[in-house]
């Protein structure tokens, strides 16, 4: 799924979400697209992406909520 599905889907604005990718809590596939790279999530970056907005929108930092998401996944069999 593009970009624009993660943000449609979880409501996270697109600043947050470059960010997680910039701090490395998120690592979507790049897909050349001529001079410009397209960004691929999947299924478990939805998730991940969905709960680590969760725990944000509740205060906590980033690398907390990072965590407490993880921590979420792997409680629910989704890896992480």
């Amino acid at each position: 799924m593009t970009t624009s599905d993660i943000i449609d889907k979880v409501k996270i604005p697109r600043h947050k979400l470059y960010y997680l990718e910039q701090k490395g809590y998120i690592t979507p596939k790049r897909i050349p697209m001529g001079d410009l790279e397209v960004r691929e999530f999947d299924d478990q970056d939805l998730l991940k992406v969905g709960l680590i907005w969760k725990y944000l929108q509740k205060g906590f930092k980033h690398k907390v909520a990072y965590e407490k998401a993880l921590k979420e996944l792997q409680q629910n069999g989704h890896g992480g």
